[in-house]
């Protein structure tokens, strides 16, 4: 028994009609569309690289709110990343537990540099941080490091020339 038993001849011409224009798109989508489209996972969605703060024309708030959301992103990953090392280094020592010190020392170097990475990067920010203040800190930074070198060697010592020059 077909499905179109039982139905006026109108109702058959109009499922036959359908389905000569139906059929071959049906067919098509079937045996050519789906079998060849790549289907990820929602979690291993990519996003592309919007262009940065510092590329941004100053009357452009779609530019700057691009780049605001893949700071937020990038915080978020370099957070994520934080995390796991943490978790890596308390795992380490609690298994280690007589000699951490000496076994974990790997791990927690690690740590420990990406930790003073991620705080050059977003720390002293406040709660309400946004891209262009996190550029105006790397700016900022770029600039005492010229002056006095880099951060945490303690200041450039005086030149002669300066000391003369300010005589």
């Amino acid at each position: 028994m077909s499905s179109n038993e039982g139905k006026s001849t109108f109702e058959s011409f109009l499922f036959a009609v359908s389905n000569t224009l139906q059929a071959p798109v049906i067919w098509f989508r079937e045996t050519v569309v789906v079998p060849n489209q790549k289907s990820y996972p929602w979690y291993h969605q990519k996003f592309r690289r919007v262009p940065t703060i510092d590329t941004c024309y100053t009357d452009d708030p779609i530019c700057e709110y691009e780049a605001n959301q893949q700071f937020k992103r990038d915080k978020l990953v370099d957070s994520e990343i934080l995390n796991i090392l943490r978790q890596r280094f308390e795992d380490c020592s609690l298994y280690e537990e007589p000699d951490d010190k000496e076994k974990c020392k790997v791990v927690l170097q690690q740590y420990k540099d990406a930790s003073t990475d991620w705080f050059i990067k977003y720390g002293d920010l406040g709660a309400y941080h946004n891209v262009r203040r996190a550029y105006m800190k790397q700016k900022h930074r770029m600039i005492w490091e010229r002056r006095h070198g880099p951060v945490g060697t303690g200041m450039k010592p005086k030149s002669e020339e300066e000391l003369s020059g300010a005589a």
